[in-house]
This record gives C-alpha cells, sequence and structure tokens, in this order.
C-alpha cells in the first residue's frame, strides 16, 4: 500500500475493506444528490436503487480495467468521512476517484489529499493524471494544482500533470 502524508490533523486514510461496502455506496449517492433532484418523477426508492445499481457498476469498471486500484477510506478520528482511489503504475499515478461526505467538502480535505498524492508521485517521478467532468467544482483546485487538459473522453476532462523534480538536500 502507498502512503500519501500531508492530512490534515485528525484525519488519516486506511485500506478500504469489504465491509465498508455499505459506506461507500451511500458516499458516492451523496456525490449524485444535486443530479437527482432532477429525477423528479422518480419516487426515493427508486433513486436509491438507481444509485446503488450505479455504484456497483462504477466499482466493477474499476475493478476490471484498474486491478492493482488502491482503495482508502478517509476517517476522522476512527469515522469514514470519505474515500481516495488510486492506482499507481510504473508510467503514472491516476487519482481514480476523490469522495467526501458533504459536510466535509470545501475544508481543504480533499486538496490535501491532492497534495499528499503529488508529493508521492513527484518523489516516484511519476506524472499524476485524472478524469473530471467540466461542471465539477473540483476542476478548479486541479488546475491551481498544475494539471492541464490533455484531451476530451466523451463527458470527461483528461488531464495530467507532470512530475515535478524534489529539491535534494546535502547531507
Amino acid at each position: 500500500m502507498t502512503h500519501f502524508a500531508g492530512l490534515p490533523e485528525g484525519l488519516s486514510l486506511r485500506a478500504a475493506t469489504d465491509a465498508d461496502a455499505a459506506f461507500m455506496s451511500d458516499l458516492y449517492a451523496s456525490t449524485r444528490e444535486d443530479e437527482m433532484k432532477l429525477a423528479t418523477a422518480w419516487s426515493e426508492a427508486q433513486k436509491r436503487a438507481f444509485l446503488r445499481e450505479q455504484f456497483a457498476l462504477q466499482d466493477a469498471h474499476y475493478r476490471a480495467h484498474y486491478p492493482a486500484c488502491e482503495r482508502y477510506v478517509v476517517e476522522r478520528r476512527g469515522t469514514p468521512v470519505g474515500r481516495m482511489l488510486v492506482s499507481v503504475t510504473a508510467r503514472e499515478v491516476r487519482l481514480m476517484d476523490v469522495a467526501l461526505l458533504p459536510a466535509w467538502r470545501g475544508h481543504g480535505v480533499g486538496t490535501a489529499l491532492l497534495r499528499g498524492v503529488l508529493a508521492f508521485a513527484d518523489g516516484a517521478q511519476l506524472p499524476v493524471t485524472l478524469h473530471v467532468e467540466p461542471f465539477n467544482p473540483a476542476l478548479r483546485m486541479y488546475q491551481r494544482e498544475g494539471f492541464a487538459m490533455v484531451e476530451m473522453r466523451g463527458l470527461y476532462q483528461f488531464m495530467r500533470r507532470p512530475a515535478r523534480a524534489q529539491l535534494k538536500t546535502a547531507s
């Protein structure tokens, strides 16, 4: 398991397990709340069923196409508040997903997670890549941290941030 440093005090990462499936599914659903508000003809039960199915499909896709993907639960003093999925290969570090419960969004946690991934990638001299929807508020954070769009891939911007040289300190 890769170590990503720089989390704010009280926050930690741990490897996700099968016991986290319900939390992960609920977290996924929380990221689509605004979208589900538009589905006014659906009952709450239909929305929940749809989101559970969508989460299962996303999870299956990631497991099939990124088998080495590291799955983390972001915790605050032992309580899950988010997730981070990262795939590390010899060619790149792919930030697959960062999601936080609504109460934790906009407080610098996502930026701290991203910077931990960037520091790891820089140490390994690897670029970091990701996909993001053009309307996702995180897009501004990615741009601030040096990501540039490579191309559109369907509905997503494929972005890349080159590895940055690490400063060597004299011994």
